[in-house]
């Protein structure tokens, strides 16, 4: 491959990671601002659907050939598999009102293990050496990177476990978009996706905010489970023209576009290497623009974890590459 080609790669990959990073701390802003989980992620993704529907209709304008279209069967499990892509971000959003948004990127960050064990059940064998070193590293880069030796520090384990959750359904995410329908067009296949993801932030939506405020059984039930009145209200629309345009770009349409240019160009291993700017970008930007404090044993545990990340990720004996760590 020419040199000009995993340059380009190396580009399109680093800048849809950094574009990535900063969504959770607009989402964080948006939280300041008043607006709730199902509020801001509903903007995300029908504006996001939007997005991509605009630009699949100038695609298949200006395509010289035909595109491939996904068949029924294929349509099916790529809006089922489009479900964890909802998942993820709903989960992703929670913790981010109970924790900062530093930690709860190294949560969603323990994809890289997760992935390991998945990996290792389906293929029914014991992760390698340098597999088992990696998710060591990430283990004790997160307890750093956390915080969680400074006992003074108070974690609220409502966004661990959701935080946890996210980067459970991040990693199906990233295995079933890497195995299913791969021969569609990028564009085709992520609306694809956004539409099984949609599917689930709406039942949210009417469960978390519209059911409670017009049926009284909802509203006992949520009250029951979360103690908080402050989101049983009117859902507010200014959130697509406030917070909504930013996120869905950031979060639904440039960063898998730009993957998707990027990966087959830089390689998976090099490109799972460049991903990883997420983690450093995200804690940096809630550095400056949300004020939240970071001290230097975090940035060691962060360290660690992009560590972990391109050791597993440096190309096996045989050439090949170990796992695979994409959006």
């Amino acid at each position: 491959m020419e040199k000009k080609n995993i340059l380009k790669g190396v580009l399109f990959v680093g800048m849809g990671a950094s574009i990535y990073g900063m969504l959770a701390t607009f989402v964080k802003m948006s939280y300041n601002d008043g607006f709730t989980t199902s509020e801001v992620t509903t903007a995300q993704f029908i504006l996001g659907l939007v997005g991509l529907l605009i630009l699949n209709i100038i695609q298949t304008k200006t395509s010289k050939t035909k595109l491939s279209a996904p068949t029924a069967k294929e349509a099916k499990m790529l809006m089922l598999a489009g479900t964890s892509l909802g998942c993820t971000s709903l989960f992703y959003y929670i913790a981010v009102q109970y924790i900062n948004v530093s930690i709860a990127i190294v949560l969603l960050m323990q994809s890289v293990w997760f992935s390991v064990v998945v990996e290792s059940v389906m293929a029914k064998k014991f992760p390698n050496a340098k597999k088992v070193i990696a998710t060591i590293i990430v283990l004790l880069g997160t307890v750093l990177a956390t915080n969680l030796i400074n006992m003074e520090v108070e974690i609220d384990w409502h966004g661990i476990f959701w935080g946890l959750l996210a980067a459970a359904s991040f990693t199906m995410t990233m295995f079933t978009s890497n195995t299913l329908a791969t021969h569609l067009p990028v564009l085709r296949k992520s609306i694809t996706m956004l539409c099984g993801g949609t599917v689930v932030v709406l039942i949210f939506l009417f469960f978390a905010q519209i059911g409670p405020m017009y049926f009284d059984g909802l509203r006992s039930f949520y009250l029951n489970f979360t103690e908080n009145t402050q989101h049983i209200r009117p859902f507010d629309y200014s959130i697509f023209w406030t917070y909504g345009f930013i996120l869905a770009l950031f979060g639904t349409i440039i960063p898998p576009i730009l993957f998707n240019l990027g990966f087959p160009n830089a390689g998976l291993g090099l490109g799972s290497i460049i991903s990883s700017l997420e983690l450093p970008v995200s804690v940096t930007m809630a550095f400056m623009l949300l004020n939240e404090k970071v001290i230097l044993i975090q940035w060691l545990g962060i360290v660690l974890i992009l560590f972990a990340i391109v050791l597993m990720n440096l190309p096996s004996k045989n050439g090949q590459n170990e796992i695979r760590m994409s959006h």
